[in-house]
């Protein structure tokens, strides 16, 4: 791939003009002191060595950059498609500088998230296999039960068979929000935008969680009783999954006898935000800005045997950028914790 050549006359000309100068008044200086001074000759000289001075350094430094800098291009730049490579080389020293440096900070930052990104891969990677081991190793167990002679106890079959069911349909539930999530990171949400009373959603999500919430003795709760409708203008079905993963997750690391609260309130530019509170365990400031990752889990320990995806928060996080909404995290160590979203308000 040939490479362009951009001229720069700003090194010779100067160049130029101090030699000029300098041997005008070198000249100057003898002719006063040998001979009589010529106002003619001396401007003849002066224009004539500035001129060959000129061209000489033109030469010369256009030589040296095209063979000396262009070099260092050819060095830095290994990949065709590289930045520099798309540009021409310049005589301009400071702009070459300037370049250089601007790809080397560049390139660092590059490196930098290239190493961020591989961590992320390993952990995700491990994350992976440690959430399918789990289901896959009980299914696996309760199997090789059945096959090792337990299949001819009727009462063990049955037991084992729904204990392996469920072993599946943890599986299902894991490699459906994989899928969705792997669809929704390439930008394809299909969202369906209606307008809808969020109050109702969020009681319907509250009647679809009571169980699960009695059996800590969690109460589910708005903030007041909402007389009027709270219309709002987004995809009923993928809001109503964002309010179900965050009091799913408010039960699950919710403390017995505790509660989890809704409320809505209107902001300005037509718009509410929702929050969910809860009186739980609450989030360590330093897990904050990691929880919206996939598979992340604050309490590695316990999370797992409540069971679920890994993948909730980071499905919660997709929904409301899909929206072009913004979603907000508060919580107290101990205390509890607050999740928050916006969308929009129809008039």
């Amino acid at each position: 791939m040939s490479i362009k050549f951009k001229k720069s006359y700003r090194f010779a000309v100067k160049s130029a003009t101090y030699i000029a100068l300098f041997a005008t008044l070198l000249v100057a200086g003898l002719m006063q002191f040998f001979y009589t001074f010529n106002w003619q000759f001396l401007v003849a000289f002066a224009l004539l060595l500035f001129f060959f001075a000129f061209f000489v350094l033109q030469y010369r430094v256009e030589h040296f950059i095209y063979r000396r800098v262009k070099k260092i291009y050819d060095d830095i730049s290994l990949l065709e498609s590289s930045s520099l490579r798309s540009k021409s080389v310049t005589t301009d020293m400071a702009t070459l500088t300037h370049e250089l440096e601007k790809y080397a900070r560049d390139k660092k930052l590059e490196i930098e998230t290239l190493k961020i990104q591989e961590e992320y891969r390993r952990e995700f990677l491990g994350n992976v296999s440690h959430e399918l081991k789990t289901p896959l190793f009980t299914v696996q167990g309760y199997i090789l039960t059945l096959l090792d002679g337990a299949m001819n106890d009727k009462t063990l079959r049955k037991k084992y068979l729904q204990r392996a069911e469920k072993g599946v349909e943890r599986l299902i539930y894991i490699v459906q929000d994989l899928d969705m999530i792997s669809k929704m990171e390439v930008g394809d949400l299909n969202l369906h935008y209606t307008e809808f009373n969020i109050v109702d959603v969020i009681q319907g999500v509250f009647d679809l969680l009571e169980m699960k919430a009695d059996k800590k003795s969690i109460m589910l709760m708005l903030d007041q009783k909402y007389i009027k409708p709270v219309m709002v203008y987004a995809d009923r079905d993928k809001i109503q999954q964002v309010i179900t993963n965050l009091v799913v997750n408010s039960i699950k690391y919710g403390r017995e006898d505790g509660t989890t609260e809704i409320s809505i309130e209107d902001l300005v530019n037509n718009k509410v935000i929702i929050r969910v509170k809860d009186n739980g365990e609450g989030i360590e400031r330093k897990n904050i800005p990691r929880l919206f990752e996939r598979f992340y889990r604050v309490d590695r320990s316990g999370a797992r045997t409540e069971g679920g995806s890994g993948l909730g928060l980071a499905i919660v996080k997709h929904i409301i950028e899909g929206h072009d909404e913004k979603i907000y995290v508060e919580s107290d160590y101990g205390k509890g914790s607050e999740f928050s979203f916006t969308l929009e308000k129809t008039k």
